[in-house]
C-alpha cells in the first residue's frame, strides 16, 4: 500500500454528514452561521480579537496588502524561500516583491538579509511561519518599529505554533492562515486573516465580499473588492476539526518526536531548527539531504511506494521572477541549497508508527549507499 504525503484527519464522518445534511435543509451554502462559528471559534483559540474567514491563504495575504493600502511604487519584503503566493499576493497589488535570504537551519528568513533589504520605497514584511516553525519575530518586528512598517505574517502552515509565548500570525497587524488539505486543520480549501485592529479586520472583511459595506441593513459599495468568501461547507470541515485542534497538535509533535529517533546518526541528513523560546506545530516534516539532491530522494521514495515531495520553492528561481528581476542562484545561496536539496516526507494525523519506520527505512537505505562507510543500525 503506498503511504501518502498527507492525509486530513476527521474524527466524525457521521457528525460532517450530518451537518451537511443540515445545511441541505436549511438552504445557507455562502455565509451563513457556521462561517461565523468558526471565525469564533479561530478567534478565541488564537486569543484575537477580530478573525475573518476567506477562500484561501493565499486570499487572506491578498486582502491584508489591501486592506494596510500596498500597492504601486510599494516594496514588500518577503522570504526567498516560501510557496509562490507570498510573493504573488506582492506582485498582485501592484507592490513589488523585494527578497531576503533565509537562515539555513530554520529556513525561515534572516532578519539580518531583511534589513539589508529595506529601502525608502519598503512598507511591509511578510514573514513565513514555514512548516510550524516560527520566524524571528523579536528582530522582525523590532526592524519594523525603527523604519515604520507594517508586518503581516504568513502562518499558512503554523496555526498554533508559538514564539516567546505568543501564538504565530497574532504578533503582526495582520496573520494569514491557511486550511489547505496539507495544514494541520483543513476545510479543503479556505483561509483566515487575523487582526489586532477592528478598522483594519472590516476592511478586510469587506474586500472580501466585493466591497460591499451594510449600513442599518443597506448595502453600498464602498471599494472595488472580491469574491474572496469562505463557503458554509468549508466552515463545516473547519468546526469538526476545531474542537480537537490541540489533541491534533500534540500528535503530530509525537510523530515528529519518532521521526528525530528513527533518522537518528545519520550522516548527511539534518532537520530544520527552530528557536528555543517557541512550539512548532509541525505542518510538515521538511528534512536536509546535504549529499542527495531532492529528486533523487523524491524519485527513490517513490520507487518505494512512498509519497514525498520538495520542501518548498527558491522563488526566485521561478521563470517569472528570474526572467522579470534578473536573478541568478547565486542572489540567494542559502535558498537555492535548500530547493535542491530538502524532501517533505510523509506527515500527518493518523500516520502510524510502521509506516514511519518504513520510510525512515528507505531514507537510511538511500543514505547509507551515499555514505559507503556508515553502518547498518
Amino acid at each position: 500500500m503506498r503511504i501518502r504525503l498527507s492525509k486530513p484527519s476527521f474524527a466524525s464522518k457521521k457528525k460532517l454528514l450530518a451537518a451537511f445534511s443540515d445545511m441541505l435543509d436549511d438552504g445557507y451554502l455562502v455565509s451563513g452561521g457556521r462561517v461565523r462559528e468558526f471565525e469564533r471559534l479561530f478567534s478565541e483559540y488564537l486569543g484575537t480579537p477580530n478573525a475573518v474567514a476567506v477562500s484561501s491563504g493565499t486570499a487572506a495575504l491578498h486582502l491584508a496588502l489591501l486592506a494596510l493600502d500596498i500597492g504601486p511604487g510599494d516594496e514588500v519584503i518577503v522570504p526567498a524561500y516560501t510557496f509562490p503566493a507570498t510573493a504573488n499576493v506582492v506582485e498582485l497589488t501592484g507592490a513589488r516583491p523585494v527578497f531576503a535570504d533565509i537562515n539555513p537551519k530554520t529556513f525561515t528568513i534572516d532578519p539580518s538579509r531583511a534589513r539589508e533589504a529595506v529601502t525608502e520605497k519598503t512598507r511591509a514584511i511578510i514573514p513565513v511561519h514555514l512548516f510550524g516553525v516560527p520566524a524571528p519575530m523579536d528582530a522582525l518586528m523590532q526592524l519594523a518599529h525603527e523604519r515604520s512598517l507594517a508586518v503581516i505574517e504568513d502562518a499558512a502552515g503554523a496555526l498554533g505554533s508559538e514564539i516567546s509565548g505568543r501564538k504565530c500570525g497574532t504578533i503582526g497587524e495582520a496573520g494569514c492562515f491557511s486550511f489547505h488539505p496539507r495544514k494541520v486543520t483543513t476545510t479543503a480549501e479556505g483561509g483566515m486573516v487575523v487582526a489586532r485592529d477592528q478598522a483594519l479586520a472590516d476592511r478586510v472583511r469587506m474586500l472580501r465580499s466585493h466591497g460591499m459595506s451594510f449600513k442599518d441593513n443597506i448595502p453600498d459599495l464602498i471599494s472595488p473588492g472580491f469574491n474572496y468568501r469562505m463557503n458554509e461547507m468549508e466552515a463545516a470541515l473547519g468546526l469538526e476539526q476545531a474542537e480537537r485542534m490541540e489533541k491534533m497538535v500534540q500528535e503530530r509533535q509525537r510523530l515528529y518526536e519518532l521521526y528525530r529517533t528513527l533518522l537518528r546518526n545519520i550522516p548527511g541528513l539534518s532537520f530544520q531548527q527552530y528557536p528555543q523560546n517557541c512550539r512548532c506545530v509541525w505542518q510538515a516534516l521538511v528534512i536536509r539531504f546535504d549529499t542527495v539532491d531532492s529528486r533523487t530522494m523524491i524519485d527513490y521514495l517513490g520507487q518505494r511506494d512512498i509519497e514525498a515531495t520538495i520542501g518548498t520553492y527558491a522563488v526566485p528561481q521561478l521563470s517569472y521572477y528570474r526572467d522579470k528581476y534578473n536573478f541568478g542562484t547565486a542572489d540567494f545561496p542559502e535558498a537555492a541549497e535548500i530547493y535542491g536539496h530538502a524532501v517533505a516526507l510523509p506527515f500527518y494525523n493518523g500516520l502510524t508508527e510502521d509506516e514511519a519506520e518504513c520510510v525512515a527505512a528507505a531514507v537510511r537505505d538511500l543514505m547509507e549507499t551515499s555514505h559507503p562507510g556508515q553502518r547498518k543500525r
